[in-house]
């Protein structure tokens, strides 16, 4: 699948008017840059959004967290997704949540963590693939390790931190089954240059039932 990653209202809009993007990723930054409160902004994007909608917990002890979520819960119903950092604390509270709600692990930079994620129940563990290019030398052999630990598992990974219709194309070759993207991106993945000019070469040499 692939998610609009923003948490403004007309760029989910687009998106979906799209028709094949599937849902939305959020997180604490995004939602910063909306111009509507956080509890508003998710109301309209659960509205907004053709399927799941994620929401990062931004808490940082296991009570909080599970009432965030809790809340969240309240507010997005069904299409949520939970966010959960993968530390030890995120961890914990990814195994206690997600036999209740979607949770996926987020920030994964280490291969054995997707496999904890798995451990804890979490649907989707989420690798940041150009940030770990920059941390770690190369985020394609993180995926490509994660994917390897989680075959035949439940757990899929949805690659977020892509800068490029290419990177995003060789996340989904190293074993990633999801990405999230920014507008941008989206709308340049969908083009091509060459496919542009052959639609030009259609156009200047043939007829179609509309020109009959």
């Amino acid at each position: 699948m692939i998610y609009l990653d923003s948490a403004i209202i007309e760029e989910a809009q687009i998106a979906k008017a799209m028709g094949w993007v599937k849902g939305i990723t959020t997180n604490p930054t995004l939602l910063a840059k909306s111009n509507l409160s956080p509890e508003v902004t998710l109301q309209k994007l659960a509205v907004i959004s053709p399927g799941e909608l994620y929401y990062q917990l931004y808490a940082d002890d296991f009570d909080t967290m599970v009432a965030e979520a809790r809340k969240a819960q309240n507010i997005i119903g069904d299409k949520l997704v939970l966010k959960i950092p993968a530390t030890t604390l995120g961890f914990r509270v990814t195994a206690y949540l997600s036999s209740q709600i979607s949770c996926s692990v987020t920030g994964i930079y280490g291969a054995i963590q997707a496999a904890i994620a798995a451990e804890a129940g979490a649907k989707y563990a989420i690798a940041y693939v150009n940030r770990a290019t920059r941390l770690l030398g190369d985020g394609m052999a993180l995926v490509r390790d994660m994917a390897n630990i989680l075959t035949n598992s439940d757990t899929t990974i949805l690659a977020a931190s892509l800068k490029s219709p290419e990177e995003s194309a060789a996340a989904l070759l190293a074993g990633a089954s999801h990405l999230t993207v920014p507008l941008s991106l989206l709308e340049a993945m969908a083009t091509h240059q060459f496919s542009d000019q052959t639609v030009e070469d259609f156009k200047a040499k043939g007829i179609g039932i509309s020109k009959t």
